[in-house]
């Protein structure tokens, strides 16, 4: 069965556009206009993905709103922020609400088309379709899977983001060992990132381990360089 995708954008010709290219890869895409007739969408059925714009009519925040809606009915969706609103206390304010990742416009069709089968085979990992049979590296009490891009810790799952997973696995390659800011911008595979997105990142990565697991402190920061894992 075909995976869902919404895509919210108030402008019609780039929706027109989202949309005829998505479908071609093979995917049901639903489109809307405005953060109204989005929710009335949701209710109907939600979807596998969703991409938002921000700023849609005259809401000028309609975008996190919507996502915010979505993570309380649904927290492991993905959601993408698609949107020429690329400030860094944008992007962060997108992290914090549990976007899996932040897109600045124009966008290549074809790259926006890999992302979402990217973050596609991430959420079936972790939902058991395809898990596999990789081996997991272990890591004192932290089980990470590079293929399945599974993590857990103390045998409870932990549900990353794709960029999270990419700069925790690299945090964790030797643990004890600082890894530096240029290293972890370089893991997350988007462009203009600051030292600031890195410990948003981080802070939200440390945030769901804890949820987990209250005494957990393995992430140090190390001040003005980057980060260390610390085996506890």
């Amino acid at each position: 069965m075909a995976k869902s995708i919404v895509i919210v954008e108030d402008d019609a010709d780039q929706r027109t556009n989202y949309i005829d290219a998505i479908s071609k890869k093979g995917y049901t895409v639903r489109g809307f206009s405005s953060r109204p007739d989005a929710l009335a969408g949701f209710d109907e059925a939600l979807p596998d993905l969703v991409i938002l714009d921000i700023i849609l009519g005259d809401e000028v925040d309609a975008g996190f709103e919507l996502c915010r809606d979505l993570l309380s009915r649904a927290p492991n969706l993905p959601v993408i922020f698609l949107t020429e609103r690329i400030t860094e206390i944008d992007k962060i304010s997108g992290l914090r609400l549990g976007a899996w990742d932040y897109l600045p416009k124009p966008i290549s069709l074809d790259y926006l088309s890999e992302k979402i089968s990217s973050l596609l085979r991430i959420q079936e990992a972790r939902t058991g379709q395809s898990a596999g049979t990789s081996e997991a590296k272990l890591v004192g009490d932290m089980s990470i899977d590079q293929e399945a891009l599974l993590v857990s810790w103390k045998g409870q799952t932990i549900n990353l983001s794709g960029t999270e997973f990419r700069m925790l696995a690299k945090l964790v390659r030797v643990p004890g060992h600082a890894v530096s800011y240029d290293t972890l911008m370089n893991a997350t595979m988007q462009s203009l990132v600051t030292n600031n997105t890195i410990n948003t990142h981080m802070r939200n990565i440390r945030k769901k381990f804890e949820a987990v697991d209250s005494e957990f402190n393995c992430i140090k920061s190390e001040y003005g360089y980057g980060y260390r894992w610390s085996v506890q």
